[in-house]
């Protein structure tokens, strides 16, 4: 790891609406600098996602792959677009290979809603979503992506779960709960969620997550079958803290909650191995509405939020994770006093991420 007070980022502005939001990320981070006394971030930007592999049939270029693993965090941008895909006919996703390639097996999906945006639910205790979602990646249905077998007019893909990756991620998702238990922010409790009544890899998953559970008393633990869960989310999304699960499950649940606390505009990820991590707003790439100005840059800051909080646990740098504090109260404090174009209000990208600016120096 470097020492240097200056971080150095590697950065991949992706597709469609990624530039214009990594571009507001980027100027929010540089405002935050002056806050942060003295440290600050090296940028160095890259080229990679469906764009790149139109132009040159890789999705980013072994230098790129080499400038990620030297650096100290990755930022993407939002990556894809849905007419470029895979001789396979599956869309060409750099997040995924990149994720592969640095043996990324944890996704982290805050979710949280903001009281003054419109939400999904008429119940008013929808206020208090703050939940999140963490998904195996290493493996799982989605890691036969690119895998498939074709035997005449089917296709055969493989589900793979073993005891290793749903130890780790099993042992990350715990320790999540006890750090937000201890925040005050929520109780502590983690919910496995699986399908262990159908699937014998999931019922491994499962068992992994029960034996994980005994090593954390201090942390509640409760499991529950996919489409029950589904239901209770729509019933009371504010009961759930940290839920664990396998990959495109997982994938499924994030997305839905995101919908629930509002719209995927304001959800971040995060996606941490061992040595390397990478953050990036959860939303598409938007290409429709490139170059509009329209784009909503909060899950890009809140990217950048995950990403100071993880750099400082890896340096331990306690300004890096008082930056992830200002960069949250800032969007907070935005997201009641604006309304962005994507909620049928009129403030789009320029006017969000001055609002954001604003309450930073504020």
């Amino acid at each position: 790891m470097y020492n240097d007070p200056r971080f150095k980022i590697a950065v991949l502005p992706g597709d469609g609406i990624g530039p214009e939001v990594v571009q507001s990320c980027l100027l929010v981070l540089e405002v935050l600098r002056e806050r942060l006394g003295g440290i600050s971030f090296d940028f160095r930007q890259l080229d990679g996602g469906a764009g790149h592999y139109e132009k040159t049939g890789a999705v980013f270029s072994d230098e790129t792959l080499a400038e990620c693993r030297k650096a100290d965090a990755v930022l993407l941008g939002a990556m894809g677009l849905p007419q470029v895909c895979y001789p396979d006919g599956t869309e060409v996703s750099a997040h995924f290979d990149l994720r592969m390639a640095m043996d990324i097996y944890a996704g982290l999906r805050p979710i949280r809603a903001y009281p003054r945006l419109p939400l999904v639910l008429a119940d008013k205790r929808a206020v208090e979503i703050d939940l999140v979602v963490v998904r195996e990646q290493s493996e799982g249905l989605l890691s036969s992506h690119g895998r498939g077998t074709l035997e005449d007019d089917r296709v055969r893909e493989s589900m793979v779960v073993s005891r290793q990756g749903s130890r780790r991620v099993a042992e990350f998702a715990f320790e999540l709960a006890g750090r937000r238990a201890k925040s005050k922010r929520r109780p502590g409790k983690v919910t496995c969620v699986d399908q262990a009544n159908l699937l014998a890899s999931m019922a491994l998953f499962r068992k992994v997550v029960s034996e994980v559970a005994a090593e954390h008393p201090e942390v509640e633990a409760e499991y529950a079958h996919g489409d029950a869960i589904a239901t209770n989310l729509v019933r009371a999304p504010w009961d759930f803290d940290v839920l664990v699960t396998e990959n495109a499950l997982g994938r499924l649940l994030a997305d839905f909650s995101a919908a629930l606390a509002g719209s995927q505009s304001l959800s971040p990820k995060a996606d941490i191995g061992d040595r390397y991590a990478i953050f990036q707003p959860a939303h598409g790439s938007a290409a429709e509405r490139t170059g509009q100005g329209s784009a909503n840059p909060v899950a890009q800051i809140l990217a950048a939020a995950l990403m100071l909080d993880w750099l400082a646990d890896q340096h331990a740098e306690p300004r890096l994770a008082h930056g992830a504090r200002i960069l949250e109260r800032a969007v907070d404090k935005a997201m009641s006093a604006i309304w962005p174009i994507d909620f049928g209000g009129e403030d789009g990208t320029a006017a969000i991420t001055r609002a954001v600016i604003a309450n930073i120096r504020g």
